[in-house]
C-alpha cells in the first residue's frame, strides 16, 4: 500500500483530495465516512446521500465532521463543496450529477436501489466503488459492460471476502504461481436460520436481522464466492461448494483436495466452516518450477503439489479507501466480473412452500443461496436468490429443494431485464 498512501500524501500536499459521494449512511456507510474524514489523507467526504438526513447527521457526527450543510438545488450543492465543506442530502440526483464528485460509493446494500444508483451513476460519467456484493453477484457481467459502454470505472471495494480474496488471488500470481483454489472461512453454517432467530445478534451489533440471516443462513459466503469466480473464471466443485467442516488451519487442508480435479475445472471456488484463521480468506495454488517448489519449502509451505497462502482477517470499510485510491488514481480494479457469469447463487426452499407462499429475498424466511455454475443454473431454469424478493409461488417446493422460475410468478422489472440482458 506504500504507492496508495504516498499519492494521497502528493494529493493531500497539493490540496486536490479525491472527492468522493458516499451513497447510504448505515453501518459501514459510517465506518466509511469516519475511516476518510480521521484518517485518509489526500481524500475527502464531498456529499453523503440518504433518505434520511438525521442518519447522515449521525455519521457525521461519529465521524467529526462539524462543516457541512444541506443542499435542495445544483448550485448549493457545488458550491458547498468548492467552499470546502461536506454536502448533506435527500436528493440523489445532486450527488450523481455534480462535477464536484470524482468517485460515487454505494453503500447501501440494497439490489434494486443499488442497480439504479449505480446506473444513475455512470450515466452521469461518474466512477463508482461498490460494496454491494449481492448485486455484484447477480449482475456483474452487466455492470461492467454498462460501465465500460458509459466510459467510466466501476469495481466491487477492497475490505469484504471478495475484494481481499481478489488481492491474495493477484498476490499469488504474481509470484508465477497457479491459483486453483479460492476459500473463505466461515464460523458457522445453518440454512435455516431466519430474522426470527438472528434477531438477538443483529440488536447486539446495531445490524439488520435480516443482513444477519444472510451471513448466518449461507447466502452471503456463496454470494461472495460466486463474485469470486466471475472475477477469476474459476468455478465450483459442486452446488453449494463442497464447505468442508473442521477446526484445522486452511495450511492442513491442502490434501483434502483433487488436485488434478481443481486443475481440470480451472480452479475452484470453496469454503470451510470452523477453520483457522477466522475469518480469512485463503487461495490455493500450484507450482511446476523445481526452484520455486524448493523455496517454497524452504519458506515452510511444505512439498506441495497444493501451497497455501492467507489472509487471517477482512477489515470491511477500514480497507475500502485503499480501493478508492487504486480506481480513480492508479484505474486499478479490485474486483469485477471479468470473466462474465461463471456462478450463480440459486434459491433452495428453507422449509415447504405452497403455492400462494410470497417469497422474501436474501436473508428472509423462505429461501438461502447456493452457488450453482451458471450454465447449469440457466440450464434449469433457477430463480437466482437476488430476484427472489416478492415473487409468489405457483407450484409447491420442498424444503432444500430448488425453486425454479417455473414454479414462481415474477413481475418484468428493471432488475429481471438487466439480469436476462447478461446472457
Amino acid at each position: 500500500m506504500y504507492i496508495i498512501d504516498n499519492k494521497l500524501k502528493e494529493r493531500e500536499k497539493a490540496n486536490n483530495p479525491i472527492r468522493v459521494g458516499v451513497i447510504g449512511a448505515g453501518e459501514m456507510a459510517k465506518g466509511l465516512i469516519n475511516q476518510i474524514n480521521r484518517y485518509t489523507p489526500g481524500m475527502v467526504v464531498a456529499a453523503t446521500y440518504s433518505r434520511t438526513l438525521e442518519k447522515i447527521e449521525k455519521a457525521y457526527q461519529v465521524a467529526d465532521i462539524k462543516n457541512y450543510k444541506k443542499a435542495l438545488d445544483k448550485n448549493t450543492f457545488d458550491s458547498t463543496i468548492k467552499s470546502g465543506q461536506s454536502v448533506i442530502t435527500e436528493t440523489l440526483q445532486l450527488l450523481l450529477e455534480s462535477d464536484q464528485i470524482d468517485v460515487v460509493v454505494e453503500m447501501t446494500g440494497q439490489i434494486q436501489f443499488g442497480l439504479e444508483a449505480i446506473m444513475g451513476a455512470f450515466k452521469a460519467k461518474k466512477h463508482v466503488m461498490s460494496f454491494n456484493a449481492e448485486l455484484e453477484a447477480i449482475l456483474g457481467p452487466y455492470l461492467k459492460k454498462k460501465a465500460e459502454e458509459y466510459g467510466v470505472m466501476y469495481t466491487l471495494g477492497d475490505g469484504d471476502q471478495p475484494g481481499v480474496t481478489a488481492n491474495l488471488y493477484r498476490y499469488v500470481k504474481l509470484m508465477g504461481f497457479t491459483p486453483v483454489l479460492c476459500g473463505n472461512v466461515k464460523g458457522m453454517l445453518d440454512f435455516y436460520r431466519t430474522p426470527a432467530t438472528q434477531k438477538a445478534f443483529a440488536e447486539k451489533w446495531g445490524m439488520n436481522p435480516v443482513m444477519a440471516t444472510n451471513f448466518a443462513d449461507g447466502t452471503k459466503v456463496n454470494i461472495e464466492q460466486a463474485c469470486i469466480a466471475n472475477y477469476t473464471g474459476m468455478t465450483v466443485a459442486q452446488r453449494g461448494m463442497i464447505a468442508l467442516e473442521t477446526d484445522k488451519h486452511v495450511d492442513e487442508l491442502t490434501g483434502e483436495y483433487d488436485v488434478d480435479m481443481l486443475v481440470e475445472k480451472g480452479g475452484i471456488v470453496e469454503m470451510v466452516i470452523g477453520a483457522k484463521p477466522g475469518p480469512g480468506v485463503y487461495v490455493y495454488a500450484t507450482s511446476n518450477d523445481d526452484l520455486s517448489t524448493k523455496y517454497l519449502e524452504y519458506g515452510k509451505l511444505g512439498k506441495g503439489p497444493l501451497y497455501s497462502f492467507y489472509q487471517p482477517y477482512h477489515l470491511l470499510f477500514f480497507e475500502l479507501a485503499f480501493s478508492i485510491a487504486r480506481l480513480i488514481d492508479f484505474q486499478d480494479v479490485t474486483l469485477d466480473a471479468a470473466h462474465g457469469m461463471k456462478v450463480e447463487v440459486i434459491s433452495a426452499a428453507k422449509e415447504d412452500l405452497k403455492p400462494g407462499d410470497t417469497l422474501d429475498g436474501i436473508g428472509g424466511f423462505k429461501a438461502y443461496g447456493l452457488c450453482e455454475v451458471s450454465e447449469l443454473a440457466r440450464k434449469e431454469n433457477l430463480l437466482p436468490i437476488g430476484l427472489s424478493h416478492g415473487a409468489k409461488l405457483k407450484n409447491p417446493v420442498k424444503k432444500d429443494h430448488t425453486i425454479t422460475f417455473d414454479d414462481v410468478e415474477i413481475e418484468d422489472n428493471y432488475l429481471l431485464n438487466c439480469f436476462n440482458e447478461q446472457f
